[in-house]
């Protein structure tokens, strides 16, 4: 009786070790295909951050604080790039409080006054901006310049009106 239930007893214990193993390799195993699948999409998001970090580079190219030239340039005048960046930007901001809107912007607008809405620094010398009157769209190239004084000189190079 006692051998055939250390019998019994033997097989339970058998049949219960390789119950575990077979369900610890099916808990390994899925687990190792969930790694894998995170590993794929972690490499393809690394992928997709590379490639907007070198278009975020590509497009700051044409920048006033990225690019040296223009920053030596502000440097070699004693004027703090930044400090030059606020500056024109206030002044073009400010001049779109006017009745007949901002008058950097050559064209009139249908439905109010044209007023600049964004602008990119693209050196130390132009701007791009973006213009509207709510109806009617456009952009205009802004050259700025410091004169002997310090003072700032802001005048619209050319402009665009993109038909409706």
């Amino acid at each position: 009786m006692k051998k055939s239930l250390f019998m019994y007893l033997f097989f339970f214990a058998l049949l219960f070790i390789i119950f575990q193993y077979m369900n610890e390799k099916t808990i390994f195993e899925s687990q190792e295909k969930s790694i894998n699948s995170l590993t794929k999409k972690m490499e393809k998001a690394r992928d997709s951050v590379d490639v907007l970090n070198n278009k975020l580079t590509e497009s700051n190219y044409f920048s006033l604080l990225d690019n040296d030239n223009a920053m030596s340039y502000l440097e070699k005048y004693n004027l703090d790039p930044a400090e030059v960046k606020q500056l024109v930007t206030d002044k073009i901001y400010d001049q779109n409080g006017g009745e007949n809107g901002n008058p950097i912007i050559e064209f009139k607008g249908d439905r109010g006054p044209m007023r600049i809405n964004k602008i990119k620094f693209l050196n130390h010398r132009w701007i791009q901006a973006d213009f509207s009157d709510g109806q009617r769209w456009g952009e205009v190239i802004i050259e700025y310049l410091f004169d002997e004084k310090n003072e700032l000189d802001i005048y619209s190079v050319k402009s665009v009106l993109f038909p409706l």
